[in-house]
């Protein structure tokens, strides 16, 4: 960072200090100390923030809607990202701080839940890094998705109140406010800024997070409450209150999905309110906004933001006086539609009568513009059973992903074979129509976080070999790390770099779960969301596997493996939620056998989230990347791991396709059907004669039911478990992610792991290698490329 001055810094963060707390520096805490220094590092941010504001303000800028922006901590991304992380840590030492320990003082933002959100951090940080003027748009949730814990096993729920001690890395906007309406009520929309900074180039941009308030009197009814009314008396606080306090809210009954949607039309109908009153500002003259699309693009990422498109058709009908052919022009002009999902499950589909309770407006404009399509479809000759595939609205639901994709100029899937998914499987229909709105936009990860922050040990040597800092500008540079792949000093310390990250890593779990693991050990990691499709039962039951073969070898030779889980389910999912009971099981169970836990350790880390991740996707020897091949649309994960010099044992589904494409097969362990494959045995599949004549199969499935040192404490989820595997009596069909199916293949892969893991040098040179070739995977590429081929920025 230019004219960055050591003692300046340093006084000032001692000013900083005394002002806020008054008292002395010696005598602040350390939580003090982190807020002081958080306040000290927005001023230096400030002036580029401004200075960027004013350079975008006349220019095409580009709007990423979205529902999550997971982005952890701010304190050492924002340091590194202006170039003084180094410095900071320097004057810390001079006064005696120990800088990982003041970062523990900052919680992590809660503001989103697995790679969707996490993409959205990463594309944030990206769009600054290559000066691009992106910007976000999402909800400042205050109590996140919910803090994990376990207890006796099973996952419990805790709010995540984040801002409960301050929240050092935003602006509260008070005077940019917006008034959301809903059918009965209506509140106040209140912006909070977030800088993103961006790598060393003077760039600041704003994501903005909306949080929901009462519109007057902070929706507190003094007369209640002096008539002894207390709980009245904030009701309607409360309310406005409720929209914006829990990320996803559990909507197993129709108070959560109604819930579930306002959030949703409250985020975007804040932001299209002061986009388009900042537009009159800025262009009194275009009273027909027949501009507007040349300032704007807004992406969707998913679904959960398309409400946004009949939002914008309704300010320009009813409060701008538009005509509708010109209100549906600008709609048809400003959206991109990014889709993360090829399940049915996950293509949001609202209830008429919900979106009613919402906004009754967006159902009169839905609802036309289904009836304008199939007039359009009609005219051009399609037949009533030809047009039925394109209804947006369906036996009273509203299709969300067909709403997006008819209105927006571009719709793309995110890794190469996701997105031919969806031209062929998903969204084939609208594929037919619109060919040329449909592209490939392969997910990306943010190299400083991932692999400059999380692993600067790593970092440091690639510099050395490299002889200069390029590759952090261009990730693709590592290649170069290629010409070292047989050099037994390099790969030598390649090995020790990773038992450097394992040690800290063990400490870390030792501390945090009370579980002792062997740094000496291959660390197995598997972390991301809890969902069936990801399959973290299919890891679950090898490790049982393993732990029979072991009971009944004890002699056996397995390498020593230490198993590492981190999830969350969604608290309305039973059976994630049972999968999870269950590894928990199996962890104790093995765990506090001494015949067996000198090779085998299973831990199930609470409450994953960004900064634990940091810690444990540098320390990882295996990537499992193990979904049912189709159903994973990229994952961000594997790229994170690659990035880390990992090798990926996966499936050939997501980005896992490109990831063996560009480090290669032999550098990595695929298994399983492939999605093809699974197409060709859907319709025949029987994973019952798998269960009666797989005898591995039938041992560590029946461990569900009869295994005596595993309990669900009668609570049914592991007989809901065994029921999706092999009782079709229950189901429309069991087993519909394969487990069974990829058993053995999965089993014989992590047989090849023991065995090729052995061999050191070797397995550093498939380390190296994937490291070499993970440049593909940085965001700035991903971002760079929706810049140039969708916004047109």
């Amino acid at each position: 960072m230019k004219d960055f001055n050591e003692q300046n810094f340093k006084e000032q963060f001692k000013l900083n200090l005394e002002r806020k707390y008054v008292k002395s520096f010696e005598d602040a805490d350390r939580f003090e100390k982190y807020s002081a220094l958080s306040e000290t590092i927005m001023d230096l941010i400030t002036k580029n923030w401004t200075e960027t504001n004013k350079q975008n303000k006349d220019k095409r800028n580009a709007y990423y809607f979205s529902a999550e922006f997971l982005i952890g901590r701010s304190l050492g991304n924002n340091l590194l990202n202006l170039g003084i992380l180094d410095e900071v840590k320097s004057i810390l030492k001079d006064l005696d701080i120990d800088f990982d320990e003041i970062e523990d003082e900052e919680d992590d933002a809660a503001l989103g839940n697995g790679g969707l959100g996490r993409l959205a951090a990463c594309f944030m940080e990206s769009g600054a890094t290559e000066g691009l003027n992106l910007h976000g748009y999402g909800v400042r949730y205050s109590q996140g998705i919910f803090k994990q814990r376990f207890e006796n096993g099973f996952q419990k729920e805790y709010g995540d109140a984040w801002t409960e001690r301050g929240d050092f890395w935003s602006l509260r906007k008070e005077s940019e406010s917006q008034i959301v309406n809903f059918r009965n009520f209506s509140v106040k929309a209140v912006p909070y800024d977030v800088p993103i900074v961006g790598y060393e180039n003077g760039v600041v941009n704003t994501l903005r997070l909306w949080q929901s308030e009462p519109i007057e009197n902070g929706g507190f009814d003094f007369e209640d409450f002096n008539d002894f009314r207390y709980d009245k008396s904030l009701s309607e606080k409360n309310r406005a209150e409720d929209i914006t306090r829990v990320l996803y809210p559990n909507d197993n009954i129709r108070a959560g999905k109604l819930l579930r949607l306002q959030q949703q039309y409250f985020f975007v109908s804040a932001s299209i309110q002061e986009l388009i009153q900042k537009y009159k500002k800025a262009h009194p003259e275009d009273t027909d906004f027949k501009n507007f699309d040349k300032y704007h693009v807004f992406q969707l990422n998913d679904t959960h933001p398309v409400i946004a498109i009949p939002e914008i058709i309704r300010i320009l009908l009813d409060e701008e006086n538009m005509s509708w052919d010109d209100a549906f022009g600008v709609a048809s002009k400003v959206f991109a539609f990014t889709n993360h999902t090829v399940l049915q499950e996950a293509l949001e589909k609202w209830n008429l009568d919900l979106i009613h309770e919402v906004s009754p407006r967006a159902v009169d404009i839905i609802k036309e513009i289904d009836r304008r399509l199939m007039e359009t479809l009609k005219n051009e000759g399609y037949t009533i059973e030809e047009m039925e595939p394109y209804r947006i609205v369906r036996d009273d639901y509203v299709e969300m992903a067909f709403l997006a994709t008819y209105l927006s100029t571009s719709i793309n899937g995110v890794a190469e074979i996701h997105s031919q998914i969806l031209k062929d499987q998903t969204l084939n229909q609208w594929y037919k129509l619109y060919p040329e709105k449909f592209n490939n936009k392969t997910n990306g990860v943010t190299p400083r976080r991932w692999l400059q922050y999380a692993n600067p040990e790593l970092t440091s040597y690639v510099d050395e070999l490299l002889g200069n800092e390029e590759w952090k500008h261009d990730l693709t540079k590592l290649v170069e790390l290629e010409k070292f792949k047989d050099d037994e000093e390099v790969l030598n310390k390649f090995n020790e770099i990773k038992h450097e990250k394992k040690v800290q890593l063990a400490k870390y779990i030792k501390k945090y779960e009370g579980i002792e693991i062997d740094p000496n050990s291959i660390f197995d990691i598997q972390i991301k969301r809890l969902h069936e499709y990801k399959r973290q039962l299919l890891n679950a039951l090898n490790i049982l596997h393993m732990y029979y073969e072991l009971k009944e070898n004890p002699d056996l030779d397995i390498y020593p493996r230490t198993f590492i889980f981190g999830a969350k389910a969604a608290p309305g999912y039973f059976r994630a939620k049972g999968i999870i009971k269950f590894i928990n099981e199996i962890s104790q169970m093995i765990n506090n056998d001494p015949e067996v836990n000198k090779k085998l350790k299973v831990v199930f880390v609470q409450n994953y989230r960004v900064s634990y991740a940091e810690k444990l996707f540098p320390a990882a020897d295996i990537s499992e990347q193990i979904s049912t091949a189709g159903k994973e649309a990229s994952g961000t994960g594997n790229m994170k791991f690659m990035m880390n010099a990992t090798v990926t044992l996966g499936t050939l589904d997501g980005a896992n396709v490109e990831i063996f494409r560009e480090a290669g097969l032999d550098n990595n362990y695929l298994f399983g059907l492939k999605e093809e494959e699974i197409r060709e045995i859907e319709s025949t599949y029987d994973p019952v004669k798998i269960y009666e004549e797989n005898e591995n199969v039938k041992r560590v499935v029946d461990a569900l039911l009869k295994e005596e040192k595993i309990s669900d404490n009668g609570t049914n989820h592991f007989l809901d478990i065994y029921n999706s595997l092999v009782d079709s009596k229950d189901n429309d069909r069991a087993d519909v992610y394969y487990l069974l199916a990829d058993f053995d293949s999965y089993v014989e892969a992590q047989a090849k792991v023991d065995a090729d893991f052995r061999n050191r040098k070797e397995w550093a040179k498939k380390c190296l290698i994937n490291m070499a070739n993970s440049g593909m995977f940085s965001s700035d590429r991903t971002i760079r490329q929706y810049a140039e081929e969708i916004w047109h920025i």
